[in-house]
């Protein structure tokens, strides 16, 4: 009786270490935006937040989902991606409303005008979403006419992580640029560095297609090194920075 009271204690430890890493990997994604979210309600300036994170996202995650269509992959993976394209259309709705009602211009720029100089930068949410709609339609379709090609499936499950793996250099590239990261949170760099550790970690302990583990230790090293030129302008600083610069990265917070 007593081997079989701790049998069954350690399956249940395990169910529930095993649904918290899954709850985990589902939310924590979003968790750095949702401060971000707040803070932009709260002031009404959405220029501190790059909406080409968006963009990168929203491109990243649905490629991911198509992804699935050839090639399972385990379903907190799928779901973090649905809620991930949820959270980066509902920042997307509040940056379109208050870069609009701050904005002089009176002209409006929509995705209908297929004007590339304004590209994602239109004036209403719903072009926004026809743009993404247009986007999922039309690679869905191709993944869907080529669902038999290994090469093919595979290249897009590699296109999918490696484009969420890239969010961090341009803030990486912003920082050389300027020789400083003044501007920039350290904070929401520990929490990317922290969340992305984890993030691999699971990958490899889940055994997920090969594209995830690579495509996430590359996305610890991004955030590995800039917390290096945090630590390399503050000691070494090279020139000074005339100004404070809005973080624009697509990890910008």
């Amino acid at each position: 009786m007593e081997e079989k009271g701790t049998e069954w204690l350690l399956f249940a430890v395990h169910r529930l270490v095993s649904w918290g890493a899954s709850a985990a990997m589902i939310f924590g994604g979003i968790v750095p935006y949702i401060p971000q979210y707040r803070d932009i309600r709260r002031t009404q300036n959405a220029d501190g937040f790059s909406v080409y994170v968006c963009l990168m996202l929203l491109v990243a995650n649905i490629l991911r989902i198509l992804f699935w269509f050839g090639r399972h992959f385990e379903s907190p993976l799928l779901w973090q991606s649905i809620i991930m394209i949820l959270t980066m259309l509902l920042m997307l709705k509040l940056c379109t409303e208050v870069r609009v009602a701050n904005d002089l211009n009176t002209k409006r720029r929509l995705f209908t005008d297929f004007d590339m100089n304004f590209f994602w930068h239109w004036s209403r949410f719903t072009d926004y979403v026809q743009c993404v709609l247009a986007f999922t339609a039309v690679t869905g379709y191709i993944t869907y006419l080529s669902l038999d090609s290994v090469l093919y499936v595979e290249t897009l499950g590699f296109l999918a992580v490696f484009t969420e793996a890239m969010l961090g250099v341009p803030q990486l590239y912003r920082n050389h640029q300027n020789y400083s990261t003044e501007g920039m949170s350290i904070k929401m760099v520990l929490m990317w560095t922290s969340g992305d550790t984890f993030k691999t970690a699971y990958f490899i302990l889940n055994q997920a297609p090969f594209q995830f583990t690579i495509c996430g230790l590359l996305q610890v090293l991004v955030d590995i090194t800039i917390l290096l030129q945090v630590y390399v302008y503050s000691v070494y600083p090279k020139k000074p920075v005339p100004h404070t610069t809005h973080v624009t990265s697509a990890k910008a917070l």
